[in-house]
């Protein structure tokens, strides 16, 4: 995980406060990923520059799926990596699978509410 003030580790324990309570502050996006899969590992480096480029406005919260399994299934989560972005305690929306930095800051941009 990149060396960032802006992304964080999670668990099945703190992902009520961290992720939910947290969104009311400022977007989240949670990156569902496991270190056994190719295209979370690619995705990742991407995700890492669109948070940091965001300097703070939205924040990556990374959950291991392998040792977080019930938070997978809570999400009804079917392939890995999953994104979903939460705002005001509430999913926004979510995508599935590698993407490049362009596709995903044009889909954060899409689905984040504007108050």
């Amino acid at each position: 995980m990149a060396d960032s003030p802006h992304i964080f580790a999670v668990d099945e324990a703190g992902f009520p406060q961290q992720v939910i309570e947290g969104s009311r502050q400022q977007p989240v996006l949670v990156d569902f990923w496991a270190d056994w899969c190719s295209p979370c590992i690619s995705l990742a480096p991407h995700l890492e520059r669109v948070i940091n480029d965001y300097q703070g406005r939205i924040v990556l919260a990374k959950v291991e799926v392998d040792d977080n399994m019930r938070l997978a299934g809570h999400y009804r989560l079917k392939g890995f990596p999953t994104v979903i972005l939460f705002q005001q305690g509430e999913e926004r929306g979510r995508f599935a699978g590698s993407r490049p930095t362009p596709w995903i800051r044009e889909w954060i941009e899409s689905h984040l509410q504007t108050p």
